[in-house]
């Protein structure tokens, strides 16, 4: 995994326990371009549940940013 990717990762872990799926497979599925209704006859997810799981996932990447920010700012103010 490349740095950049692995600082921006998401702990899928929790988000796959919590639903009881395998969340790479949806995100690759995404990726790739499929629609949620193709997922979710494909993995027998309800569409509902993929929504929260995208919901999930966008939030996560989202706090995982400002949480990057926040310490890069931090250390531009002390090292300035």
């Amino acid at each position: 995994m490349k740095k950049r990717e692995k600082d921006n990762c998401v702990d899928h872990k929790e988000i796959c326990k919590k639903y009881s799926t395998n969340v790479k497979k949806l995100i690759s599925a995404w990726k790739k371009g499929y629609s949620d209704m193709e997922i979710s006859k494909s993995y027998g997810v309800e569409i509902p549940v993929l929504q929260q799981i995208k919901s999930d996932l966008e939030l996560a990447h989202r706090r995982k940013r400002m949480e990057k920010k926040k310490n890069n700012l931090l250390f531009s103010h002390y090292h300035t």
